[in-house]
């Protein structure tokens, strides 16, 4: 053992880089910890699952986030074989309709009689009609009821923003027509889950601080205007 350095000094040095590195691993540890928190309250409104489970999940999911990439494209293309139709070629849906269970009939004719098969039949089960009519009439209520409580909950902000965002939707409606604007949305329901969920840190990011600014302003406008506004005393007369 070199000279100076005792057994009890020796001990001491040990001890004590051992607990530096225990105090650099919990720091580690929590800041760590931390940055998990910051990031889970961070999410875009509060989200704690993955975009695959909030979309459903099952195969409607894996075709908005292009799980398989055929399917998902082709999906798209036929949507947009059936715009280019409605909106270029300045098709009807009647008579496109019409036009396509007389090519069908004249189908099925031709491979019972000509032919001599068994041509095959179309039937959808009891079980598909009631599942389709029960989750769009749910989704249905589920609007109005909303529409409803914004409408007698009073709160001005949230009023504000539903107004505006059905301004902003019949403006949109001026400028193209109904089938533009549903094809629009089909494509926007394809594209932009996909590439939130490649990007989400960023445009989480980009949202909390276009959120925080209108919000320095709302505050600013209740302070100077909304706030002067003389409200109800809710008085009754006889």
């Amino acid at each position: 053992m070199p000279e100076g350095i005792t057994p009890e000094n020796l001990m001491n040095n040990i001890m004590d880089t051992f607990s530096d590195k225990i105090h650099k691993q919990n720091s580690g540890s929590f800041s760590v910890e931390e940055k998990s928190v910051g990031a889970q309250f961070n999410k875009l409104f509060g989200r704690q699952k993955p975009i695959h489970n909030i979309l459903g999940g099952g195969k409607s999911a894996d075709v908005l986030l292009w799980r398989n990439k055929k399917i998902s494209a082709s999906v798209l293309g036929a949507a947009t074989a059936v715009w280019v139709l409605f909106e270029w070629l300045d098709y009807n849906f009647l008579p496109l309709v019409c036009f396509g269970l007389t090519i069908c009939i004249i189908g099925q004719f031709i491979w019972a009689h000509l032919l001599g098969g068994s041509p095959p039949r179309l039937v959808l089960s009891d079980e598909l009609l009631e599942r389709i009519a029960t989750t769009v009439g749910g989704e249905v209520n589920r609007a109005l009821g909303f529409l409803q409580s914004v409408g007698s909950r009073g709160d001005i902000k949230q009023l504000a923003i539903v107004c505006g965002s059905l301004i902003t939707a019949a403006i949109i409606g001026t400028w193209c027509n109904f089938w533009t604007v549903i094809y629009i949305g089909f494509v926007a329901a394809h594209i932009l889950p996909v590439v939130y969920e490649k990007y989400d840190d960023q445009i989480d990011n980009a949202v909390y601080n276009v959120l925080g600014k209108l919000q320095n302003n709302y505050s600013k406008l209740d302070a100077s205007v909304l706030s002067r506004i003389p409200k109800a005393t809710g008085k009754k007369y006889a």
